[in-house]
């Protein structure tokens, strides 16, 4: 049998009309996924007809390369009707990896798409039903579904790699590995833009002034935009609510007996109000960083466990008014206010920033999205079937994940790596806080957006205004939840399809399971030991995808313009807090900033972290829908996020400075960077 080739339309048209079928072969861009194999199929029809082998063969052309699309024409099953089976396999050695099979009716011109999204190997023939998606109680070959399942359980077991931290997998799968390694080797693009960079004068000495500092920018490692306005209370007020820690500030409804903070300290700042006054009218608001007190760190580096309070005045401007850097009064610890001398009050905020650095990188980026959602990507993985719509529906959102992570920690967090250097915790903190915080976090809650807001005080835009990643945030995750309800009430329409789906129920005993039982270990999970609600799970999902892409996307791709200059949110300062508050001058912040090597390992991993990986959020790399529900839910994804860009556009023209990190268009699919 001949295979198609490229010709002009009328030709294709007239080739097709030759022949009864065409049917096309996508294979997966993954590595090895290739093969050289004869590769064959059988047709299956709605009444349970069964056409003859179909080997798919060119054999002037060398088929089914990696990330290639083959077609092939059938001429010998005429009136064969529609077609709801098929059977593929193929006799080589090595494992197949095939994305989806397409076979058209050249006759009706009726398409009949076979999702496959599987290794196929030598050993069995692969049976799929057209779309590919449905719950475990209805599939027709439900041997071969356990089966599989049953492999990828060995493939995706767990393993907890540091205890109190989210599960990660036991090894990183091969099916997990970029397909072009090298584009992704973190090494290696740091060296090329090292080079690029042409940093001049690379020595561990110090700066000789914050304007020679100012000078190492160029086209590679262009200025942050941390860099500017940097001094200002103004922009330290606005890095609380659109910097790449956004998730901290809550509304003041007290002031804690630990804060040394006074009446007689802050009112001068207040426009006239007693510090009861700002807290009855909600105009207080605050920061306790209680995660770092007592930190052990690398090197036994000292760090802050500050608490800082903020005031919202007439303008609606959120001002810093007071800074503590530890959590305990004492005579030693005394309370920062913007009236100290300037360099004093830039010291108090410097350290201030290093703990908040400190926390995000440690949970709200690692930890809370790429360790979080690994454990949900095994989980995943193990209970739910390829063919599962819960698994076609959050696949797309766990490109990469595995691979990077395995990557990330191996060459930026290992002993003496980048963390180590670059970081005034290191890598013992780093961990240290990541327990801390992984034991309180709770889905239904720090992982739901609108209740996490709630429950920090800060969801209403009158009290709070100017908080861009609130607002922009919202507009997603509302986007979000839309979609993911359109798959999921389709297919959950009766409490008995939840009851009966042992895969769903096996995968939320998973999630919630402690960790020493062989689960996540996650907190707040809907559902009182199992999903029995549409709502329940339509929740959870939401949450998945939503910290696979929105918080992904407003912790990591912001890191250039905060981290790139390093009085703005330093990662590293050396010496000790202070402990009174005698003048400072400017040599004194320079002899506490990251030598000149360290500076430019900061500018250059965090410029490499700020990149981009994947598409834009709902233009898929991989498609995994192609059924009717799928194939409109995204359809109304699209467009909704079509939407929210217009929106977004029409708030940074307005806004006093743009906040471009939520636009759909820069909010990837999935974490793979």
């Amino acid at each position: 049998m001949g295979c198609s080739s490229s010709v002009s339309t009328n030709e294709s048209n007239e080739a097709e009309s030759k022949t009864n079928y065409t049917i096309a072969v996508k294979t997966g861009d993954r590595k090895g996924s290739g093969t050289n194999a004869n590769v064959y199929v059988i047709l299956v029809n709605t009444d349970g007809i069964r056409s003859a082998e179909i080997h798919l063969d060119c054999i002037w052309r060398d088929d089914f390369e990696s990330g290639s699309t083959d077609t092939f024409p059938v001429d010998d099953i005429a009136n064969f009707g529609e077609i709801e089976e098929l059977e593929l396999w193929h006799n080589g050695d090595d494992p197949w990896y095939v994305e989806w099979v397409e076979v058209r009716d050249n006759i009706s011109r009726n398409v009949y798409v076979f999702p496959i999204h599987r290794w196929v190997t030598s050993d069995r023939r692969l049976k799929i039903q057209r779309y590919d998606c449905m719950l475990p109680q209805f599939d027709k070959f439900p041997q071969q579904r356990k089966s599989e399942l049953e492999i990828k359980k060995k493939t995706y077991a767990f393993a907890q790699k540091s205890n109190g931290l989210p599960c990660q997998v036991k090894e990183c799968p091969e099916d997990e590995c970029f397909s072009n390694d090298y584009k992704w080797d973190i090494l290696v693009n740091k060296a090329k833009l090292l080079l690029e960079a042409k940093f001049v004068n690379i020595t561990t000495s110090s700066w000789d002034s914050l304007d020679d500092l100012g000078n190492v920018y160029n086209k590679t490692l262009p200025q942050p935009l941390g860099m500017h306005n940097w001094k200002s209370d103004l922009e330290f007020g606005m890095q609380r609510l659109t910097g790449c820690n956004p998730t901290l500030i809550k509304l003041c409804t007290h002031i804690p007996e630990k804060f040394g903070v006074t009446n007689e300290m802050i009112s001068p700042l207040l426009e006239g109000l007693t510090m009861e006054e700002a807290i009855l009218k909600k105009t207080l608001y605050i920061v306790d960083i209680t995660e770092t007190k007592d930190l052990p760190c690398t090197d036994n580096r000292k760090i802050c466990s500050p608490i800082a309070l903020f005031f919202v005045n007439k303008e609606k401007k959120l001002l810093p008014i007071a800074i503590q850097l530890h959590q305990d009064k004492a005579d030693d610890n005394p309370v920062f206010l913007p009236t100290d001398n300037e360099y004093t009050w830039m010291f108090a905020k410097m350290w201030y920033n290093n703990a908040d650095a400190s926390y995000h990188q440690s949970t709200t980026h690692l930890g809370f999205t790429h360790l979080l959602m690994e454990s949900v990507a095994v989980a995943t993985h193990s209970s739910l079937s390829p063919s599962h719509p819960l698994f076609r529906l959050l696949a797309p959102h766990f490109l990469y994940l595995i691979a990077i992570n395995s990557r990330a920690l191996a060459k930026l967090v290992c002993e003496g790596g980048w963390v180590d250097k670059c970081m005034l915790i290191g890598r013992i903190g780093m961990f240290e806080i990541m327990k801390r915080c992984w034991s309180s976090w709770r889905l239904d809650v720090t992982g739901t957006l609108p209740k996490e807001l709630e429950s920090r005080g800060v969801d209403d835009p009158e009290l709070l205004p100017n908080y861009y990643y609130r607002d922009d945030a919202l507009l997603l995750w509302d986007a979000i939840s839309k979609y993911v309800r359109t798959v999921v009430n389709a297919h959950y329409d009766t409490p008995e399809k939840i009851l009966n789906d042992y895969e769903l129920q096996e995968w939320h005993t998973m999630l919630l399971s402690p960790v020493g039982e062989g689960g996540c270990g996650i907190q707040g999970i809907p559902g009182d030991g199992s999903f029995k609600t549409s709502e329940e799970i339509a929740q959870t999902v939401t949450a998945m995808i939503f910290a696979s892409s929105v918080s992904h996307a407003a912790a990591n791709f912001s890191q250039y313009d905060e981290y790139g200059f390093p009085p703005n949110y330093p990662s590293f300062i050396k010496g000790e807090p202070p402990t009174n508050k005698d003048p400072k001058t400017e040599a004194d912040v320079l002899k506490s900033l990251p030598d000149k090597e360290q500076t430019l390992d900061i500018m250059v991993v965090t410029k490499l972290l700020s990149d981009r990986g994947t598409n834009s959020l709902a233009d898929f790399e991989v498609n995994y829908q192609f059924d009717p529900i799928g194939m409109k839910a995204v359809k109304e994804f699209e467009e909704e996020l079509a939407r929210i860009g217009k929106i977004v556009d029409q708030r940074n023209s307005e806004r006093e400075s743009a906040y471009p990190y939520l636009h759909p268009e820069e909010v990837p699919n999935a974490i793979s960077i």
